[in-house]
């Protein structure tokens, strides 16, 4: 079990028809005009947009926090990309690893309107997961969904993930404290 992180993470992972990396400034145009085309269908389970939440300034801003989280080991943000012609596609990260006994992290994801219910993010979700188990040497990565979205559920049952319970307030979305289940996959559940 490691109890401490490992000095060279990668920031570029390959799965069928994907590839992830660590978000770039390069990244920026295709990460706003997506995010942008994708508001409606992401706002519902995301916490709510600052005012100027597609600015450059905002996304520098991410980038630096991204950084700090991987040279720390706090965090592990990637965007998913289409392996055939590189289009951006949505992200996949994984946040707030915890080390020493509980040798842990959360996920969270999200993809374009444009690529939803193409398996792109179950994809993206088993990688990172193999990635969390087999190269940071995690025991738990944990989800949390509201009950309300089916989508996410299903995602996260199909890949093995068990349903643990109910959150009250747990998370701050679209400004307001919502329940939220909650998932959990260990290193030795079964990988779907």
């Amino acid at each position: 079990m490691a109890l401490w992180r490992d000095a060279e993470i990668e920031t570029s992972l390959m799965a069928q028809g994907i590839r992830l990396s660590a978000p770039t400034l390069e990244d920026y145009e295709n990460w706003a005009k997506l995010r942008g085309a994708s508001r409606s269908h992401t706002e519902p389970w995301e916490p709510a947009w600052t005012v100027d939440e597609l600015s450059r300034s905002a996304f520098k801003r991410r980038l630096e926090r991204y950084q700090i989280d991987r040279q720390s080991g706090a965090g592990y943000p990637f965007f998913v990309f289409r392996s055939r012609d590189n289009v951006l596609l949505g992200a996949c990260n994984l946040n707030n690893v915890r080390r020493g006994v509980q040798q842990s992290a959360d996920i969270g994801y999200w993809i374009g309107t444009p690529y939803i219910r193409q398996g792109h993010t179950r994809m993206a979700v088993r990688r990172i997961m193999a990635f969390a188990f087999d190269n940071l040497g995690l025991h738990r990565v944990e989800a949390a969904c509201r009950p309300e979205n089916r989508a996410s559920r299903k995602l996260l049952k199909s890949i093995g993930f068990q349903f643990e319970g109910r959150a009250r307030a747990f998370l701050n979305i679209a400004g307001e404290w919502r329940d939220h289940d909650r998932f959990a996959l260990l290193n030795t559940d079964p990988r779907l």
